[in-house]
């Protein structure tokens, strides 16, 4: 290209109209069920005393450590959770079973993250006001699927009746971040006008219900967001002012199950004396609780510090944060350190109690939970951040 094209090019490049996203709906989808912390306790402590049964011999002999019990207090006070919503409460508290009961279905049914997308998102379609088929590209963004293929995304695609493509993307806890930012490049950059992003998470099906250090936090539901172009955005919803990403790996956040694990020579039970060390726990989530918020809460406070200040926004200015919901102690002190004051219950949404950690899911229900109040031109955060480690931040004005 000569130098006077080039120039061309670049002047045309600066006078062309990006299209700017807009957050324009949201829609959730709550199961009926939910397990209070006590019930989750008596069943707990129930399996943990039949394994210390089993087990006795070993653990008089000090080959084993007996299994304590928990204790609704002692889930409160280390995460703020009191209750969670599941698709199936039965296995979960039956001591024999400790897991959801969830029935395999033909390849002729919808599947069970599709659907629970499908009803989270026709919630978002109708708050959205204009029809499916107006919308270009469907992300499935979430911390597990529950197949390799096909996308979870292109069977909601198919389900709602939109054309154009669908994929899937699995950032952990900050997968919904990460499909904003994915959305509003795909707009920017002229590919659709409307995008539709879903979050199903069924997130009591990957949780080890005998590991007393986790047994509490996770909890099953779906999100559904809309990213619009504002060229066609009506009024109301949110301007996104900004998206940033980031990602370092850590194995303190961790999750081994996959297709090559049929292949491994040794096979193990939950039940084993070998439990808290097993090769089937690690096909679970496991973590270093302590090590994850000693490096998390400095990462993310300081990328959405540096972030509002790229944007030439003052921290302490922001309406509300709309943070991942994993532990409320993490969420205070992220809170602490962006507002520069103690946030009030209005600053920094919390819905964990009620939902528990829903991983990529939780910023989204804080958000279409709690987004009133605000006036044209006030600005807020989603935020999200867990295994990888990774961490989305998407700044926002509420639109006239």
């Amino acid at each position: 290209m000569s130098p006077q094209a080039a120039r061309r090019r670049a002047s045309s490049d600066r006078n062309k109209k990006v299209s700017n996203a807009v957050i324009a709906a949201t829609g959730l989808f709550t199961p009926e069920q939910s397990v209070s912390n006590a019930e989750l306790v008596d069943s707990y402590n129930t399996w943990a005393d039949g394994w210390n049964a089993r087990h006795a011999a070993q653990i008089e002999a000090g080959e084993l450590e007996a299994k304590s019990h928990s204790s609704p207090e002692f889930i409160e006070k280390a995460s703020g959770i009191k209750s969670r919503f599941v698709l199936d409460k039965a296995g979960i508290i039956d001591p024999e079973r400790m897991a959801p009961n969830l029935a395999e279905r033909s390849n002729d049914e919808i599947s069970i993250l599709a659907e629970m997308a499908v009803k989270a998102a026709r919630q978002a379609i109708e708050a959205w006001g204009k029809p499916a088929s107006e919308i270009g590209a469907v992300l499935c963004a979430a911390s597990n699927m529950q197949r390799a293929y096909p996308a979870m995304a292109i069977e909601v695609q198919q389900a709602l009746g939109i054309e154009g493509f669908a994929f899937d993307m699995n950032v952990a806890c900050s997968s919904a971040t990460f499909g904003i930012k994915t959305a509003a490049d795909f707009i920017a950059g002229g590919s659709v006008k409307a995008v539709l992003m879903v979050n199903p998470e069924v997130c009591s099906a990957h949780l080890n219900f005998t590991d007393r250090d986790s047994h509490f936090i996770f909890g099953d539901v779906a999100t559904a967001v809309i990213v619009e172009s504002s060229d066609t955005a009506g009024p109301g919803g949110w301007d996104v002012l900004g998206t940033r990403l980031k990602t370092t790996f850590s194995n303190n956040i961790r999750n081994n199950f996959g297709f090559l694990n049929r292949n491994a020579r040794d096979t193990a039970h939950l039940d084993s004396p070998e439990a808290d060390d097993s090769v089937q726990n690690d096909k679970l989530f496991i973590q270093q609780g302590r090590k994850v918020f000693r490096d998390v809460v400095p990462m993310v406070s300081d990328m959405i510090v540096d972030h509002a200040g790229e944007l030439g926004l003052d921290p302490h200015e922001l309406k509300r944060l709309w943070l991942h919901q994993a532990n409320i102690n993490m969420n205070t002190m992220i809170g602490k350190k962006v507002l520069g004051r103690e946030p009030s219950a209005d600053e920094n949404v919390i819905i964990l109690d009620d939902y528990a950690n829903t991983s990529s899911a939780g910023s989204i229900i804080a958000f279409h939970l709690h987004n009133d109040g605000f006036e044209a031109g006030d600005t807020g955060l989603i935020c999200s951040f867990g295994a990888g480690y990774s961490a989305g931040t998407v700044f926002v004005r509420k639109r006239a």
